[in-house]
């Protein structure tokens, strides 16, 4: 029977009392005459006789622990081997050799699937291995731990050029000497004249004043910013530079480039999946991430912080608090808490864990190898398993709990990092646990007393309140205590614990209890085989990478690992992304997977020059990125050039700038700026109300909806806004997002109706457009010619033709609606693909 309950969901189901209770005996029944829990000696005679015997002979040269290379993952030497079944899933099913897919397969009635493949088996043999498996497949090769055999051909799988060692490139020499601006524009260059091509032109400053700023800080830059760039009497070298040192010190960079890491480290304000309870505490990991950049941390320790802040020294408590809250990065995962397995849930975790670090630092899809040995790149299962045994030897407070034991108190404070104490918040058990329950309910009441005293809720609000105190009454009463014991106890209500930013709570991580963890085949969690050492990826191994503790998880090991210079992926993958932020696609195109599945870089030696440049720096994004945007590439314009676009159309070799659409944070932030209405200030904690500190699966039209009317109209920056896995507002829908529940490195970007039908008609466009034309009204200017040049350049950062002046003018002047008219012209000018796009 443990065959059944084990190895299919049909049983699985049964076991667990999903379906009727009579079905269940009925189909037990037929499982106890189909397959034998203890095999009879006759059984066992022919399965020694018979079976292992041909199984050996045809079978084990492909599909043993013993062979050269394992074929199609599929184990025939043990009954857990075959019972764990291959990469097509299983391959026989006891009782049933005609439903069985080994059966198929000696058969040839599969064309595509022949075993042996160089020859059929005797008509005999065939017949013996359907006996076997009609009389329940007894097999006495029990208790036997399977770790699969990587068939990987590990010679070859170092070749790939992602595996190499970053070298030095030597910078290539140039016909046009006088063309390139930095060493990097050189391996540029010498490719476009390979091809016998030459750049386009450079961009104006009008243009480049427009992308830098945006680039950079994700604002445009206002009239005066403009026009003092475009009079600017220097050369364009030291125009440029001044502008660049500029906004690098601008709290704005941060905001900006932060978000772009908040993208692959997939950000989120709540857990999504069934049960969409809030992260009441994510935004101290967000704003971790946009200080980080904003002060330059060397990006080696921004990521072994994320790894393993806890357990590395700090210089005070403060310091302690900031490393502890970077490991935040480890508890952000879009996780079932409806899940009542326990192991099923952890290792669902511990997978969100390693995919999104792999793939965000080392462009790495681990998670491939979750369930066998990955089909593309070297990585075998044991690799997969060797690392996530140093999650399973971590200790995940991300707030929330699955619905273990039947419980549906999905958020629990009492599962988050205490930023007050050295020590995380450990779960309280027994009576501590309803000592907990009752000090939250007691400070809930006594925070609504003092608040009525205080006159200051609202009548609307007070049938909600009368309500939520018979409900606390109640509770108390439950646990065995009295509104005379309110006055009790320090601790705030969850409530209140949210919405007040100087709770000291945050998401993190910490060590837990120390284990390697067992392979499991095929991904099920309850098929086990043998237990993987807590190692690195043998690809990536060198004979310096750091051995594991004995008495830590190895996380902090990990943080060094990944951080080293002898990691041939962790610069290359940063540069790569500064790099696509920049100029609209990486080197490598697939900026989140370097693997044999990725796109070969373009450039592979200026790849390298980056990666290089970037560790000799220190590691610094600002140094990174100033480098590119000073470059002369960088410069270029978007004209096209009939004969370049004839001879690389995708525009490889960067012969113009890529035309790029504005993410949705800087559309609608430029809106905010246009309108006057936006706030510099970061607010404190998380901006999002008690009517959303609930399940976001469900609840009143306002949390279903995501209360977008109201979140997009938050005069603060778009970084700030809650994101609710499954619930964002329309505006992040329609101008394309990134999904908050995986890695994205690159955004897609569709250009769909919606997209024009929102900036035309909502309320939120039509209120912007408003003010900026008032704003424009308001400006000291001579007559409404010089208006328009004034919304022009607001708008689009660049002054009008002759022609647009003239249609503008007769536009304004139509009507007696004067405020109207220029509310719409300015509503125009948002419109326009051109405010949405960086030439």
């Amino acid at each position: 029977m443990e065959f059944f309950s084990r190895n299919t969901v049909f049983w699985r189901a049964i076991f667990e009392s999903r379906i009727p209770i009579l079905g269940s005996v009925a189909y037990a029944a037929l499982a106890l005459t189909a397959y034998a829990a203890d095999p009879t000696s006759d059984q066992l005679a022919f399965f020694e006789g018979k079976v292992r015997p041909l199984l050996a002979k045809h079978c084990y040269e492909c599909h043993s622990t013993e062979a050269k290379k394992v074929k199609g993952g599929l184990l025939l030497d043990s009954m857990e081997g075959w019972m764990a079944g291959g990469d097509s899933g299983e391959v026989l099913e006891p009782g049933k050799p005609n439903a069985s897919p080994l059966m198929e397969s000696v058969r040839y009635t599969n064309k595509d699937l022949q075993m042996p493949p160089k020859y059929q088996l005797a008509e005999a043999e065939i017949a013996v291995l359907g006996a076997w498996i009609e009389m329940g497949a007894p097999d006495p090769r029990t208790g036997i731990k399977v770790m699969k055999a990587s068939g990987i051909d590990w010679d070859k799988g170092r070749k790939h050029w992602s595996f190499q060692a970053v070298t030095k490139p030597i910078v290539p020499t140039v016909v046009d000497t006088s063309w390139t601006r930095d060493d990097l524009d050189r391996f540029i260059l010498t490719k476009i004249e390979s091809a016998s091509l030459t750049p386009v032109p450079d961009s104006d400053r009008f243009a480049l004043i427009r992308r830098v700023t945006l680039d950079l800080t994700g604002l445009p830059p206002s009239v005066d910013e403009v026009g003092d760039f475009a009079r600017d009497p220097v050369s364009d070298d030291v125009a440029l530079a001044k502008v660049v040192d500029r906004l690098l010190q601008s709290p704005a960079f941060g905001e900006r480039w932060g978000r772009h890491w908040l993208d692959v480290a997939r950000y989120a304000d709540s857990v999504g999946k069934t049960r969409n309870i809030p992260f009441p505490y994510a935004w101290r990991y967000r704003n971790y991430v946009i200080d980080a950049f904003n002060s330059d941390m060397p990006y080696n320790e921004f990521i072994a912080e994320q790894v393993a802040g806890d357990l590395m020294t700090a210089a005070d408590s403060k310091d302690r608090d900031e490393k502890l809250v970077a490991t935040g990065f480890l508890a952000l995962g879009s996780m079932d808490l409806n899940e009542r397995d326990k192991e099923q849930f952890q290792l669902d975790r511990i997978d969100d864990q390693m995919d999104t670090l792999c793939r965000s630092t080392m462009g790495l899809t681990l998670g491939c190898a979750r369930c066998h040995d990955h089909k593309f790149d070297p990585i075998a299962q044991t690799d997969y398993y060797a690392m996530a045994g140093i999650f399973a030897s971590t200790t995940t407070l991300s707030g929330q709990q699955s619905r273990q034991g039947g419980s549906k108190d999905y958020h629990q404070p009492s599962l988050l990092a205490r930023l007050d104490s050295p020590i995380p918040f450990k779960t309280p058990t027994g009576k501590d646990a309803n000592a907990a329950k009752v000090s939250l309910l007691q400070d809930r009441l006594k925070q609504i007393q003092a608040s009525v005293k205080k006159n200051e809720i609202s009548k609307s609000r007070r049938a909600e309140v009368r309500k939520e105190v018979a409900e606390i009454r109640e509770k108390l009463a439950k646990l065995g205590n009295t509104e005379a014991d309110s006055k009790k106890g320090n601790n705030k209500s969850v409530v209140d614990e949210i919405l007040d930013p100087n709770t000291p709570l945050a998401m993190a991580a910490s060590d837990g209890k120390i284990a390697d963890l067992a392979l499991r085949l095929r991904g099920e969690p309850d098929i086990r085989g043998d237990v993987v050492p807590r190692a690195f990826p043998v690809i990536l191994r060198q004979a310096t990478s750091p051995a594991m503790p004995h008495n830590g998880s190895g996380r902090l090991e990990l943080a060094k690992w990944l951080t080293s210079r002898e990691n041939p992926l962790t610069a290359r993958v940063m540069v790569n992304r500064v790099w696509a932020h920049l100029l609209g696609r990486g080197l490598v195109e697939t900026v989140d997977n370097f693997g044999a599945s990725g796109a070969a870089p373009t450039h592979p030696e200026l790849l390298d020059h980056l990666a290089t440049r970037f560790m000799d720096g220190g590691w610094s994004v600002k140094s990174i990125v100033r480098t590119i945007v000073m470059s002369r590439t960088y410069r270029l314009s978007g004209q096209n050039q009939t004969i370049n676009a004839v001879a690389d159309e995708d525009n490889h070799l960067f012969w113009r700038a890529n035309l790029r659409r504005l993410e949705v944070e800087a559309i609608r932030d430029s809106l905010l700026a246009a309108g006057g209405m936006l706030k510099r200030e970061r607010p404190a904690g998380a901006p999002f109300d008690a009517s959303n500190v609930s399940d976001l699966s469900k609840g009143d039209k306002k949390n279903r909806e995501g209360s977008s009317a109201d979140t997009i109209g938050q005069p603060i920056r778009s970084v700030y806004l809650p994101v609710f896995r499954s619930k964002l507002p329309g505006m992040f829908t329609v101008f394309d997002f990134a999904e908050p529940d995986q890695v994205n490195g690159h955004r897609d970007v569709t250009t769909v109706a919606p997209q024009a039908l929102f900036m035309l008609n909502n309320p939120f466009v039509v209120d912007v457009s408003t003010r900026a034309a008032d704003r424009i009204l308001a400006q000291k200017l001579p007559d409404d010619k010089a208006r328009v040049r004034y919304a022009y350049a607001y708008a689009l950062c660049r002054y009008p033709t002759e022609t647009e002046i003239t249609r503008a003018l007769a536009f304004v002047s139509a009507g007696a609606d004067r405020r109207s008219n220029w509310s719409a012209l300015t509503q125009a000018l948002y419109s326009a693909a051109e405010f949405r796009y960086i030439p």
